[in-house]
């Protein structure tokens, strides 16, 4: 197979907002994971301040220029092929709000479709996430206006999580990006 950086996600506004809560977030001691690791800029960026970081994406493309910059990745869809507790799990969702007609049918489409309501993959990936956090752990989720703040607050809510906005960007176009800081609500245990 020929790799081709054309269908991997470029780094972009949302992939700098998520670097910046992340290396405000980790500690030495973690061991981090990112799903959806794209160009592996986010994951890269933690390389040297973490105890362990590992990358993960469905697409090869994404597996393979993350691993040329020196940051083990594996291909996986969300946990599936993934074992083990984390102290900090990143996913910069994708979070569009895409309608049957709008698919790109490539591997650049598992970046961007969100699902009708730009949350299915969301919806999929906190359960999954959970059962992988280490008792104290974080989860830092990239999320936008257009997925549904409040729909996502409510979902964790209803998973016995806290979400709290940790950063936020507005974009040229209106469009908010909002990181999300999700942990267990260790006192409803």
């Amino acid at each position: 197979m020929e790799f081709d950086i054309n269908q991997v996600y470029p780094p972009s506004e949302d992939t700098f907002l998520l670097i910046k809560a992340a290396l405000a977030e980790v500690k030495p001691k973690d061991s981090v994971i990112e799903i959806g690791c794209g160009s592996g800029a986010v994951i890269e960026s933690l390389k040297c301040r973490a105890r362990y970081v590992l990358g993960v994406d469905i697409n090869p493309h994404a597996v393979y220029f993350t691993n040329k910059k020196g940051v083990n990745a594996v291909r996986s869809d969300l946990f599936g092929s993934i074992s083990g507790l984390f102290d900090l799990i990143l996913f910069n969702a994708p979070y569009l709000p895409t309608e049957k007609d709008e698919k790109l049918n490539d591997w650049l489409e598992y970046a961007l479709d969100g699902g009708e309501n730009g949350r299915e993959v969301i919806e999929k990936f906190l359960p999954q996430a959970v059962s992988h956090l280490t008792r104290y752990g974080r989860i830092l989720l990239l999320i936008s206006s257009l997925t549904g703040l409040s729909e996502i607050n409510s979902l964790c809510k209803s998973m016995g999580l806290i979400s709290l906005v940790v950063e936020q960007e507005k974009m040229e176009d209106g469009e908010l990006l909002y990181v999300l800081r999700i942990t267990r609500d260790l006192c409803s245990i």
